[in-house]
């Protein structure tokens, strides 16, 4: 199935046809297949959607680049073009930044978030990354005085050289847009959150750290942290029926919090309960 969102054409799965949705949100580069095993279980317990970002799986990118803030208006324009009722998000990584976005940033007024590995601090630049930055940036620079026919293919070597190999593998196309994305520290919104959520954290994450984790749980005003132990950055691959049983928990203390709230909202007491 696809979304239209301005000139982009969303392509999105839905599986499941229960009354509570569930909306999973990939990370960087990753796509449905990456999530199959978790889609089918929870599939039996709720509806699950998932999405192909703009340039990855079957959503082609657009002829300009774009912001995080372009990704999540285009998934709050389509849960609302779907009529999805307060779905529960699923956020990898990447999702994760999206997921901080629709709730502290935007105010969406989507209740709960399970923030699995998530991205959006931008790590502090050490003195060795910085120099590293400026000689990349100046040997680059130099390139101007080879001749042209050398010049192609120095610039060529310099790049596979110093360039992260998440963006090596872009398309020129999309390098714009993934420095958009990383270069966006989204560290403010966290206090902003007025979601609750759930931090689902590998303890030897490499890429998104345990200290991002922690400092998540303490900003964000409604979060629990789960670390799991000698996993990554992929716990959902790592151990799939340990992050189902977390999740289906999660959800089974939602729908039992809903209840009580709606008991409570149709007393006509006036009294405390205790």
């Amino acid at each position: 199935m696809t979304y239209s969102y301005n000139d982009i054409s969303m392509y999105y799965e839905k599986y499941g046809e229960q009354s509570k949705s569930i909306i999973i949100l990939p990370g960087w580069g990753d796509t449905r297949p990456t999530f199959d095993t978790l889609i089918q279980s929870l599939s039996l317990i709720s509806t699950v959607y998932i999405l192909d970002y703009p340039g990855f799986g079957k959503t082609e990118f657009p002829e300009h680049s774009m912001t995080i803030y372009d990704y999540a208006d285009m998934i709050h324009n389509w849960i609302e073009a779907l009529e999805i009722k307060d779905p529960v998000f699923i956020g990898h990584s990447f999702g994760g930044r999206l997921s901080i976005l629709l709730s502290g940033y935007y105010h969406y007024p989507y209740s709960n978030f399970i923030l699995i590995d998530s991205a959006g601090i931008r790590p502090k630049k050490t003195l060795k990354s910085w120099i590293h930055s400026k000689w990349y940036q100046l040997q680059k620079k130099l390139g101007i005085f080879l001749p042209a026919s050398k010049r192609e293919k120095y610039l060529k070597k310099l790049f596979q050289k110093y360039a992260s190999p998440d963006y090596q593998a872009l398309p020129p196309n999309m390098r714009k847009t993934f420095q958009n994305v990383v270069n966006t520290d989204l560290s403010y919104y966290l206090k902003e959150m007025q979601a609750r959520v759930l931090l689902i954290w590998g303890e030897k994450d490499p890429s998104t750290p345990l200290s991002d984790a922690k400092k998540m749980e303490k900003e964000i005003p409604n979060s629990e942290l789960v670390v799991l132990k000698n996993l990554g950055h992929f716990p959902y691959l790592e151990n799939p029926d340990w992050i189902y049983r977390i999740i289906v928990a999660h959800l089974e203390e939602i729908q039992f919090i809903e209840k009580i709230n709606n008991s409570y909202k149709g007393t006509k007491t006036n009294t405390t309960p205790y």
